[in-house]
């Protein structure tokens, strides 16, 4: 008897990116989304593709996203977020999994970027591989497959054997340089609390330097020159460029929050 798929979805004013994704999954037994106070056509759309939704106040990437898989009531859980798509590859191949026996827990799908209307192939960020669909309910495992309830860069804990599809998932996350500087500044502010909370802030100038200008250079030189991402055009730079300020703003944040503390 072949495997039934749930997709868990979490939504927050996603009008632009949904119908790609629904349209995306609706092959699955069940959609599964959790909105946190959408005022745009968001509900309208999920109604649409016929989602179970669920409206629940704002708690943290992992903790929204467990809300999602909690409600799946199928054999396996395809987690993914609203500006991502399965491309038609990876849904034939997702559909030859589901008829036939699991033979494992949990399957990561390498995920392919879109940066500016542009696949980025080069510099470190393809494949992209994520943990993204599992067993719902496997006997074997002590606990639920379930995210790590993180502020932000959140994952799927799973400690039994995992495969791995060869199609891609695009992730369309940054049509335009406003969004993505957009989600640098609020990931990083996130990212900052981390650190404060694991107490990784130092308050010597060396480090500051280090952390603030040397890191951020570094990785940018490795990842556009010697991991190729200047193959990926001026998409390609701008995205290097302003992900190596994502972590100067990251550990600047961090300073100082630590110092206000």
């Amino acid at each position: 008897m072949p495997s039934t798929l749930s997709v868990a979805i979490i939504t927050l004013n996603e009008e632009a990116n949904l119908p790609r994704t629904l349209a995306s999954v609706s092959f699955a037994d069940e959609i599964v989304l959790i909105d946190s106070g959408s005022t745009d056509r968001t509900l309208e759309i999920a109604r649409s593709f016929n989602a179970r939704i669920y409206s629940e106040p704002w708690k943290g990437f992992g903790a929204q996203k467990n809300s999602a898989i909690d409600r799946c009531t199928s054999t396996w859980v395809l987690a993914i977020d609203a500006d991502e798509e399965l491309t038609p590859e990876l849904q034939s191949e997702l559909r030859a999994m589901l008829a036939s026996p699991p033979t494992v827990d949990a399957y990561r799908i390498p995920l392919r970027h879109v940066f500016l209307h542009r696949h980025l192939y080069h510099g470190g960020f393809y494949p992209d591989v994520k943990l993204r669909l599992f067993q719902r309910f496997d006997p074997a495992q002590p606990a639920p497959i379930r995210f790590s309830e993180r502020l932000v860069h959140e994952s799927i804990q799973c400690i039994g054997p995992i495969g791995r599809f060869h199609a891609d998932l695009l992730h369309h996350g940054y049509p335009t340089l406003e969004t993505y500087i957009e989600h640098m500044n609020r990931y990083s502010t996130l990212a900052a609390q981390l650190l404060v909370e694991k107490r990784k802030t130092s308050r010597s100038p060396l480090v500051f330097l280090s952390n603030v200008v040397i890191v951020p250079g570094l990785t940018f030189l490795w990842n556009y020159l010697f991991r190729a991402g200047f193959l990926d055009g001026r998409e390609g730079l701008l995205q290097h460029l302003y992900h190596s300020a994502y972590i100067s703003w990251k550990y600047a944040k961090a300073w100082s929050l630590s110092r206000k503390s």
